[in-house]
């Protein structure tokens, strides 16, 4: 039986799920959450499928032993593409809420348009982001952009480092001027949207599916009646052994300085 009290889970390859966690936290105040980074395994983006369907059954059996779990939040679109299923069949009694490419979005709002898709290795070869790109009409032209390294990148700290603003500058500029919108399709990316910016120019969108899990996760447990009312609290774990990693968990999560240097 689950308990208002009880946690919302979230975990990431590493550290992109604290965009979705701070989504979270910004329009349900009051929960507990509990957030797991596997930085240790980092990133799931060049694994295989089925390496990271097991990385994310152990992240999840991880936060549902340790804890009260009342929801589980897939907060990485390499995982929620290749695992959402098996996930969701494993904890069939469990809200398990999984985040997807702003694909929807980009198509309500460019409807014929150029719109780009930077992800993950994974997330876009799998079968799940083809039946999401051809689930809606509108004939707009989707230009799908690998992106290798950036989560490293910012895995590392270095959001704003010359590698990154090299990486972001080769992967994009055979784009620029092209696109309507860019779908940052993995939840890494919400944190170097200003150099992204700052390469496609202020005419290409940025989107992202932070936004969406937030409220498809507040509206599955108002459905379920468990919506706290009481006190938030948020739990910080990384697989990481380097404690530093927690340090850059906490600085992502406030917005606060992004360095290792001390």
């Amino acid at each position: 039986m689950y308990t208002k009290n009880d946690y919302i889970a979230v975990f990431d390859s590493g550290m992109g799920g604290i965009s979705v966690l701070r989504q979270l936290k910004k329009l349900m105040p009051c929960e507990n959450y509990v957030y797991f980074g596997d930085s240790a395994n980092a990133p799931y983006g060049s694994r295989t499928t089925e390496e990271v369907r097991a990385l994310s059954l152990a992240a999840a059996e991880k936060l549902t032993s340790e804890f009260p779990v009342k929801a589980l939040v897939v907060a990485c679109n390499t995982a929620t593409a290749a695992a959402i299923d098996v996930l969701r069949k494993t904890y069939p009694d469990l809200i398990v809420v999984g985040i997807e490419p702003a694909l929807k979005l980009a198509y309500d709002s460019f409807p014929g348009g150029n719109l780009g898709v930077l992800a993950t290795e994974v997330t876009l070869r799998e079968e799940k982001f083809d039946a999401l790109m051809h689930r809606f009409d509108g004939n707009c032209t989707v230009y799908k952009i690998p992106a290798p390294g950036v989560a490293n990148l910012i895995e590392a700290g270095k959001n704003d480092s010359p590698e990154m603003i090299a990486l972001l500058r080769q992967l994009l500029t055979p784009y620029v001027g092209k696109l309507d919108a860019l779908v940052l399709g993995c939840t890494h990316y919400p944190f170097i949207t200003r150099n992204i910016a700052s390469i496609m120019g202020p005419k290409t969108q940025l989107l992202h599916g932070g936004k969406g899990t937030a409220r498809e996760t507040r509206r599955r447990l108002e459905k379920a009646g468990l919506l706290n009312d009481g006190d938030g609290s948020i739990t910080i774990l990384n697989s990481s052994p380097d404690p530093k990693m927690l340090k850059l968990a906490n600085a992502l999560l406030t917005g606060g300085k992004l360095s290792f240097e001390d």
